[in-house]
């Protein structure tokens, strides 16, 4: 069993309305490890800024990261714990 860790990711779209489709796609397809969502647009500047509060495995994290990152105009950056959760989910 892989260990969870806890964390944020900062994601940052621009052009929106170009992109947003697909940046939520991926957040439905990894929702079970989002906590929390915050979401602000910036309609003057045309970008989007989401902040999300996540529980996952590194590599469950890695993955999600990798395919926002990968589309055209998101810009990711992730921080997770070093605290550890026990099988009760507990963190430690």
């Amino acid at each position: 069993m892989m260990t969870k860790r806890i964390g944020v990711i900062g994601i940052v779209i621009d052009e929106p309305k170009l992109i947003s489709d697909k940046v939520n796609t991926l957040l439905s397809q990894y929702g079970s490890m989002i906590i929390g969502r915050m979401g602000i647009p910036r309609h003057d500047e045309n970008v989007g800024v989401i902040a999300l509060i996540i529980e996952g495995t590194t590599d469950d994290v890695g993955a999600f990261t990798g395919k926002l990152g990968n589309l055209p105009g998101v810009t990711v950056k992730s921080a997770l714990t070093a605290r550890k959760a026990t099988e009760q989910g507990e963190y430690k």
